[in-house]
């Protein structure tokens, strides 16, 4: 078995994958659970969720005041080897969602490099870090270049890439960033490497797919929230099925009733942007919208049911992030159980990251049929050879 570390564990998105994979046990992980910003430590409730589902207790620590020669100590690892650190730190100050990181470098931003300061003094075989697409094609790229050049500085090779996750499966437009690192004594493979020759059947990617499992699970958490006013009900209502948003609200009689007032500040702007995404719903037959952390309410985007009159549910938000129908979130606040979904590594891709780093320490190339998870909306069927 190879010791797998998890820092900024979340509710367990990235572990997952290398528990199922079933060559790796997890060691050791840690989260502050950090809600939002002002909410300070301890908040979001996610490392019950991270324990019922991979079975050890994070520890909560804020991971910014932690030095790294403290940190076998604080996880209590002591002296174990650390074959795989995935170290996440949040991506919230890099995400264009927030226009003000085109302007500004959020402080939490730097822990990206100390990233780095964490791999070397766990001395971790292998690193995987999973961000928003900026860090490597963003305003403040200095800190993903400055966590390469500390692990080359030390012996690894590292590897980053912006991916549309839907290329391997994913039910859902998530573009993030997939960095691997690997001491130079092993061969470096990517996820170009594993899916070479090989894609992803259309259907596979569709919220069609990943709701009707939904639809028929005994297992998944069906809850999900209600409206705040009867207006909003009505105003869902009132939006056309399968794909439909505010905008089509604007040529009805009662289009005055229906819309909002910062619509109609929106209108008269003329400076639409992503606005039309809000109250959306989502398309039975494309991929989902990007599951952001603040997905609780319709407002926050198209995160709607494509027919019925409500946002998605929790099972059904949780197959469109790639986790399995039968996942177990806690969470006093159904809102933070939406955020552990939104702000999680998908675990149909932490389990392909799972093959590719085993591939990485062993040197043997799994077969594709090893990449489904089970319980996901990707099934083996889905897999197409792509002609020579």
């Amino acid at each position: 078995m190879k010791n797998v570390v998890d820092l900024f564990s979340g509710a367990g998105g990235m572990s997952y994958g290398f528990k199922a994979h079933g060559s790796f046990k997890l060691i050791g992980a840690a989260d502050a659970e950090i809600g939002k910003p002002t909410s300070g430590n301890g908040r979001l409730q996610c490392n019950i969720t991270y324990r019922n589902n991979i079975g050890i207790e994070p520890k909560k620590l804020n991971l910014a005041e932690v030095q790294p020669s403290q940190l076998r100590s604080l996880l209590g690892i002591a002296d174990a080897d650390v074959d795989v650190l995935s170290v996440c730190p949040p991506c919230t100050g890099f995400s264009r969602t927030n226009p003000q990181n085109h302007l500004r470098d959020d402080g939490r931003n730097s822990l990206v490099s100390k990233a780095a300061d964490f791999a070397i003094a766990l001395d971790a075989d292998v690193v995987v870090m999973e961000n928003a697409r900026e860090l490597i094609r963003g305003n403040f790229i200095h800190h993903y270049r400055s966590f390469r050049q500390t692990l080359e500085e030390h012996g690894y090779n590292v590897f980053g890439r912006s991916y549309l996750l839907n290329r391997f499966g994913l039910p859902q437009v998530r573009e993030r960033s997939i960095i691997i690192a690997a001491k130079e004594r092993y061969p470096l493979y990517t996820l170009e490497s594993m899916w070479d020759g090989w894609s992803v059947g259309a259907e596979a990617k569709t919220v069609r797919r990943a709701l009707s499992i939904a639809s028929k699970s005994r297992s998944g958490d069906h809850r999900a929230p209600g409206f705040a006013t009867e207006d909003v009900r009505k105003r869902l209502a009132a939006i056309p099925h399968d794909g439909g948003s505010w905008m089509d609200l604007i040529g009805r009689a009662d289009a005055d009733v229906l819309l909002t007032d910062s619509m109609k500040r929106i209108l008269a702007s003329g400076k639409l942007g992503s606005y039309p995404d809000v109250y959306g719903r989502m398309a039975w037959d494309k991929p989902a919208p990007t599951i952001k952390r603040e997905s609780a309410h319709i407002g926050n985007g198209r995160y709607a049911h494509p027919e019925h009159d409500r946002l998605c549910s929790v099972v059904e938000m949780a197959l469109l992030n790639g986790f399995p129908q039968h996942y177990d979130f806690h969470g006093v606040s159904l809102a933070n159980v939406y955020r552990h979904i939104g702000d999680a590594v998908p675990p149909m891709i932490s389990y392909q990251l799972a093959h590719l780093c085993r591939w990485i320490l062993t040197n043997e190339q799994p077969g594709m049929q090893e990449l489904i998870l089970g319980g996901t909306s990707l099934l083996p069927s889905d897999l197409v050879r792509e002609a020579a």
